[in-house]
Order: structure tokens, then C-alpha cells, then sequence
């Protein structure tokens, strides 16, 4: 999508320092870190939301990948947290897929 700013993080338009990357996904810091740890895990192709998802395999690479980000960045030691917003009522607001993968402060349940 010509538009989407993740698109073009993803697409190499917009100059980012990946924390990781493959065919399927890019991992990068969010511009506004929740936490000391706060990376965004994003699907190359475009898909507008979790509830969009038609391949199964792009939550494998997601999913994958952000564990494998995490454990890489040793984020298991004191725990981290994985948030995927869907619509705007849950906060999303990039309408592009992306996972949270937040580490470095406690995290009160529930959320909100």
C-alpha cells in the first residue's frame, strides 16, 4: 500500500534501523516507547489488521520472529510482553499489522 508508513519502513523508503529482518518481516524501535524495550514486529506484506490475517503463515513469521527477537535480545531473563491491537477502539493506529514487544518494566494486569 503506496500510503502506509510501515510499507515503507518495511520497503526500504524510509531509512530504519532494523533490530531484525527477513523475507517475511522487520523488527524496528518504536518512535514512542512504553517501555526501556519497545520494538515493533511488522509483516512486509501489507495487511491492514489482525483481523484481516488470510495466511496462517504470516502469523508463523510474526510470531517466530518476535521470539526470536526477544530471546536474541535476552528479554526472557525479566520477561516481556507481546500486544497486538486490532481497530482504532483498541488503540491501533498504524493500519498496518504489528506486534509489541515490550521488555524492561513491570506490567500491571489488566492493562488499560
Amino acid at each position: 500500500m503506496s500510503d502506509c508508513i510501515f510499507c515503507k519502513i518495511a520497503g526500504g523508503e524510509i531509512p530504519t534501523d532494523f533490530v531484525y529482518r527477513d523475507e517475511d518481516v522487520v523488527v524496528f524501535r518504536d518512535v514512542a516507547p512504553q517501555a526501556p524495550t519497545h520494538l515493533l514486529v511488522i509483516p512486509r506484506c501489507h495487511v491492514a489488521s489482525s483481523a484481516e490475517v488470510k495466511d496462517s503463515a504470516v502469523w508463523g513469521a510474526l510470531m517466530g520472529a518476535a521470539v526470536k527477537v526477544a530471546l536474541s535480545l535476552g528479554l526472557e531473563k525479566d520477561g516481556y510482553r507481546m500486544v497486538i491491537n486490532t481497530g482504532e477502539g483498541s488503540g491501533q493506529t498504524v493500519p498496518h499489522l504489528h506486534i509489541h514487544l515490550l521488555s524492561g518494566r513491570n506490567f500491571g494486569w489488566p492493562p488499560g
